[in-house]
This record gives structure tokens, sequence and C-alpha cells, in this order.
């Protein structure tokens, strides 16, 4: 059994242990950590280039800063307000929740470190070194000295932590060198020297190969020249993680829309304030030391990790650059340019194209050329009267933006309803606010006590007195650059009646109407959720010859995994692709039997959402922003859209066929909670990306007789 086999999270939810409520039903956080443990595990498959397989560490590691930031934060919360709450999937009070967390993190250091030095090792092979002090040689021992006299010594503030020096305020996720002082009279105090964020994370040392020492590394082996008065018994780096689950509570903002944008700019600062959830420390200390530590912080025994790897390490994604193009090219997946879709044409007006048929686009591997191309035209076109879309996260140079602020300067009517609260985006859709109403849009500031987090776009024009409409709905945000990253569906339509649906979506969320009725959209918190429930009721009475299928990021909600419990308990064939928490336990006896539930972490991060319920030509398909979880289907604004179009519906279907023959890069949930990771076929191995990369779902008959299904075709002789 290898050392990653070996380390494992703990299994805390055995279903014979648990009352009957609970025995197909497992916890979302430790379901959060099982998905983050499969992102690191990642790291250690040596398919992967090499740079890919650390940056899978460094993302295992940022997953889990936000999720203490944000869950973490929350349970904290929750057990000095709430206490005596109980989970309604395993029974735990808060309380009982985070010691099952922090005991499962703290389950998950050594297969961290295990996979990290693993790296390390094949990376100096490469001459790829993140060298500490002891392994320089003199020549850079004086190059170092030299760059930490003249860089980092002028702006570096150490500070000692006495009866003058109160404790300061340590910054969330900052690096700090931290000395055991002892002074002539044999007192002991704790020393600081903030990281200076200003200079570059690491330092590349002069010589072949890509040799480099982290600046936290640097700060430490001269920390003796900062307390020049004191004897240095132990160093160390630290970093502390603070509760970051601000309540934006909308009775705190008056009606004026410039206090609304100050005050909520105001409050992103108290983020950094918040109480401390966690202490990473860098190296093995004292107890006297760590005592000291704890005191400083305010964080009990469990609270504090200790991390060999480096504590910050988003400088991973920018250490191909300092390579040679062939050099770094061998340690990198192999480069991708997403696809103008074989049935769009580039020359001939997207409008047009999109009144003759429905579109679907399938990011990554389709362009968002073809959406920002439609954007542009209607900024230009003299029929279109105007434009409305929902705005939850946008790249930092907006094409999309743009495109809107552009149509407002041509005297389109734009409407934007901007979601500021996107958890840590909040000041970039500030930052946009302004740019889009400077230009002439309107722009709305979402739903008191419900965010938005629906994808539409409606582009309404007026032709011979007759009013038409172009609607676009999707499963991820209008952003450039996680539209290369995370697999997501754009569905652009002229449907009349989806059109009109969409008119009475923006007329309802511009007077903070979340009971509207709409024809053919689902619209949560009010539409989502008896719609899925309506339609598993539907499948349950077929009994053995129902069929569900659902794609989705999480799926926490009590209510929908009861009723897909019930199915399972009728015969219904049941398969879900879920990438992340996984709330419902598949495969337990008498419950959830006829529940199959598969995960996929690869190249992209699945985020697409697509509901299907019943087979064949009839069956009704849905895409959606909406993940199955209470939040999304309670308590924010989300979009389901039908897919009417026959050719679309199985683009659809052979998307999710493809993911469910996905043995590759997939893994199967187990009655326990735990994941199994899929072998891969002797004779067909099937990847969903690479497939996806490989065959696109424009062609007449992407499955047939080309790529995997081809093969799987013939290796069943032709039947289907």
């Amino acid at each position: 059994m290898s050392a990653i086999d070996q380390v494992n999270v703990k299994n805390e939810n055995g279903p014979s242990e648990q009352p009957r409520q609970f025995v197909y039903t497992q916890n979302r956080e430790l379901s959060w950590l099982r998905f983050n443990q499969r992102v690191l595990e990642e790291a250690g498959d040596h398919s992967l280039p090499l740079l890919e397989r650390l940056k899978f560490v460094s993302i295992f590691s940022s997953n889990l800063d936000e999720f203490f930031m944000v869950r973490v934060g929350s349970l904290v919360d929750m057990s000095q307000v709430s206490p005596d709450e109980r989970d309604n999937k395993t029974g735990w009070n808060a309380e009982e929740q985070l010691e099952k967390v922090y005991d499962a993190v703290h389950d998950l250091m050594p297969l961290k470190s295990f996979i990290y030095q693993e790296l390390q090792r094949e990376m100096n092979e490469r001459d790829i070194c993140d060298l500490s002090v002891s392994q320089l040689t003199k020549t850079d021992r004086q190059f170092i000295q030299d760059y930490f006299a003249i860089n980092v010594l002028p702006v570096i503030s150490p500070m000692v932590i006495d009866s003058r020096h109160p404790i300061p305020h340590l910054i969330n996720k900052n690096l700090y060198v931290t000395a055991f002082l002892t002074n002539s009279n044999g007192k002991n105090f704790i020393g600081l020297a903030p990281v200076p964020t200003t200079l570059d994370p690491y330092v590349k040392l002069p010589g072949p190969g890509l040799r480099y020492i982290r600046t936290e590394n640097i700060i430490r082996e001269f920390i003796s020249s900062l307390f020049d008065l004191y004897t240095i018994q132990e160093s160390c780096v630290i970093s502390v993680t603070r509760n970051a689950d601000i309540n934006f509570d909308d009775d705190k903002f008056d009606d004026n829309e410039e206090n609304y944008l100050e005050r909520f700019s105001q409050m992103l600062k108290l983020r950094n304030r918040l109480s401390v959830v966690r202490l990473e420390v860098s190296d093995p200390i004292s107890r006297k030391f760590m005592n000291k530590l704890e005191d400083l912080v305010g964080v009990d025994k469990n609270q504090v990790f200790q991390d060999p790897c480096p504590l910050n390490m988003s400088y991973v994604f920018g250490l191909s650059k300092l390579l040679p193009a062939e050099e770094a090219a061998e340690m990198l997946y192999e480069p991708y340019t997403p696809r103008w879709p074989e049935d769009l044409s580039p020359s001939e007006n997207m409008i047009e194209q999109i009144q003759r048929k429905d579109r679907l686009l399938f990011y990554p591997f389709d362009s968002v050329d073809p959406f920002l191309r439609l954007l542009m035209e209607a900024a230009e076109r003299p029929d279109v009267v105007s434009m409305k879309i929902t705005l939850y996260r946008l790249a930092t140079s907006s094409k999309i933006a743009r495109a809107l602020c552009h149509a407002a300067e041509n005297g389109k009517e734009v409407i934007v309803l901007m979601e500021l609260r996107a958890r840590f985006d909040e000041a970039n859709n500030i930052a946009w606010a302004r740019v889009l109403e400077d230009s002439g849009c309107t722009v709305m500031y979402g739903i008191e006590d419900y965010k938005c987090h629906s994808k539409i776009c409606l582009i309404t024009m007026k032709t011979r007195g007759k009013l038409n409409y172009i609607t676009q709905v999707g499963t991820g945000n209008y952003n450039e650059k996680t539209n290369a990253q995370y697999t997501d569906l754009s569905l652009m339509t002229a449907s009349r009646e989806i059109g009109e649906d969409a008119t009475s979506f923006f007329q309802n969320m511009m007077v903070s109407n979340l009971d509207g009725h709409y024809n053919h959209l689902l619209a949560s918190p009010t539409g989502i959720k008896p719609a899925l429930i309506k339609m598993i009721d539907q499948q349950i009475q077929l009994g053995p010859d129902g069929y569900i299928c659902i794609k989705a990021n999480s799926v926490t909600e009590r209510e929908i995994i009861d009723k897909l419990m019930e199915a399972s308990c009728a015969g219904v064939e049941i398969h879900m692709i879920i990438r992340g928490i996984c709330c419902i336990l598949p495969g337990v006896k008498d419950y959830t039997e006829n529940i199959h539930v598969v995960s996929i972490v690869g190249r992209y991060l699945e985020h697409a959402r697509i509901y299907c319920f019943g087979r064949g030509d009839d069956c009704r398909l849905y895409i959606s922003s909406a993940d199955l979880m209470t939040r999304n289907l309670n308590r924010r604004v989300e979009i389901a859209c039908p897919v009417y179009d026959q050719d679309l519906k199985k683009k659809l279907k052979w998307i999710l066929k493809v993911q469910l023959h996905d043995d590759v890069k997939s893994s199967t949930v187990l009655p326990n909670g735990l994941y199994e990771r899929n072998r891969p076929s002797s004779v067909s191995p099937c990847s969903s990306q690479d497939e996806f990369m490989r065959v696109s779902i424009h062609e007449p008959d992407p499955g047939h007789r080309k790529g995997f299904f081809g093969r799987l075709w013939d290796r069943l002789g032709g039947k289907a």
C-alpha cells in the first residue's frame, strides 16, 4: 500500500452507527475535505506534468485557506451564537463538527508533506531547486546577504512583543518570521518580522538551472540582525487564517446608493480583523515557544498546524516563466486553444445565426468569443433597444463589462444586476459597478437577504414594431478568465417564450419580487426546488423505468436528498456526477442502492450543472446556475433553463455519457462517504476532459466512431 493510500481522512460517518435519518447522509464539511484530498492526490499522479502537479498542491492549499476562512469561520460563529443547532445530515452541533473537521485536516497534513517532498526531489532532478540557506554556496550566500541588505532591510518592520509593544494585528494569510527571544536578564519574548508583501516571494539565484530561495527563508537567516539585543532560541514562519464569513446585513445600509457602496467597502476591511481560526507553523518548535504563539494568536492546540511545505504557494504558478520555453513545455499541460464552434460561422452575424437555431457553447473547449461577438453586435445594432444581465464575478479586465459600457454609450438601455456580495470578489465588483454607472448603465445591487447567483443575459430588439429576444443562460460566471479554466455551458436562444420569461425575471428583480411566475424558466428561491421535486416524483411513478442524471458541484439540500432516496427505493436508476460536496451516501442498502455517484477532478474545474429526467427524446433537460445546495435553492436567486432543441439535448446527453464513462480522472463515492479511484480500462481508457478537447460537441455525431465512444461502439459490436 502506498503512502498516499495509508494517509486518509478518517471515516467519521459509518452508516451502521447512525440513527435512521442519518443512514444515507454525511456531513458537508467532511465531504468537502474528501474532495480536496482528491485535488491533492492529483499532485501525486506521476502521469501529469511536473509543474502541473506542483500547482495541484498550491490549489489544495488555497482551497483549504478558503475553507477555513468561510466554512470553519461560520461554524465558529454558530458554536457561539447557536451552540445547540444541529446539522440535519449527521445530528452534530457546531462544536462537534469543528472537532471532526480539525481532526480530518490534521490527518491530511502528512499526505501533503509526503507529496510535496516527492515533488521537490523530482524538481531537483530537473535543476529546479527551492533552496534553504544551508544549501547555498559561498557565492550564493554573499548574493543573498547583499539582497537582504539592499532590498529587505529597508522595508522590514520587526517588533518585539512586550509590555511596551502590544500584540500587533496579524493580517490574514500574511507570512511572519517569528523568533523566540531571550534578553540579558533571561526573560523570554516573541519577536515578529512581517514578510513585506511588496517583495517578490522568492529570489532567483545566479547560475544555471532555476535555483531560488523564498523571501521568508532569507529573513529567517538574518533574523539575529533584526533582534541584535536578544539571543535567538528558535525561529519559524507562521501564518494565521481568520474568519472571513462577513454577514453583509442590508439593514445596516440606507437607501442612498453611494452610501451603500461606501459602507460595503468599509465592511470589507473587517475581514482582516475577525477571529483567528487556524495557526500554521513552518517547523517543529518547543512546547514553550508554541505556548507563547498560541497565547499570542489566541488559538487552541487543535487549531495549530505544523506544515513543512511553504505556507503560501501562490508563487508556483509563475515558476514556468523563469524556465526556457522548451523546458517549461515539458513540465506543463500541452497548450489548448478553445475552438470556435463548427456549427457557427465566424463571418456571419451572430444574432441571425441564433435566430435560426438555438446554440450551445461548452467552455473551456469552446471559445467564449461567440458570446462576446453577440454582445458587441447588440451594442452596435440600431434595432437593439435594451440589454439586461446579471453579474456575479467579472474578470479584472472584463471584455463583457466593456461591451455593456459600449452599448450604454451607444444609447441602449443597459440594466445590470450586480451582486456585490460575491465572496472575495467584492472589491472588483465595486470597481466595475462604478465604471458601468459612469458609462450610463443602470446598476442594481441584488436583493436584500438573497444573493443573485443567476447567469442570464437578455437582448431585446424592436423590428417593425415587434419585440424579439435573444436570451443567454449559463452555468458559469461572465468571466473570460474562468471561462478558460472551468467547464461550463452557455445556451443562446431566440425563443420568444424564454425571452418573455427573461423579461419578467428582470422586471421582478427590479422590484425585489422573488415570487414571479415563469412558464419555462425556473428561478429560486421559490421555483427550482419544487420543480425538481415534481420531476423526481414523475420518475418515481415510472419505477424501474425511471431515470435521473444530475451533474452539479455539490448536493446538500435535505429535501432533495430525501426525494432522491425515495426514487431509489422505487427502483429509479439515478446517476450523479458531483464534483465536490456530496451529502447523500449512495449504495446504502434499503435506501440508496440505485444511486451511483462519481466525481471528476482533472485539468479543468468541473462547474457545469445539468439536470436530466427521463430517457430518449422526451427526456427533460435543464442547464442551471444552481447546485443542489440549501443556499442555492432556498437563499439565492438562481436560474434553470430548459433545453428544447433536440440536437442540443443530444449534445448534453453525450456530455453526461462521456463523464459517466470516465475511468481515468473519476472516483466513485462509496456508501461510507469515501472515494474509490476508478481504474482505467486496458482497452479504451476515457478521460472525459481529454475527450472533450479532442472531439467537439458541435460535430454532427461526436460520439459515433470518434474518440472514446467510437471505440466503445466498436467494442460493443455497434450496440447502443
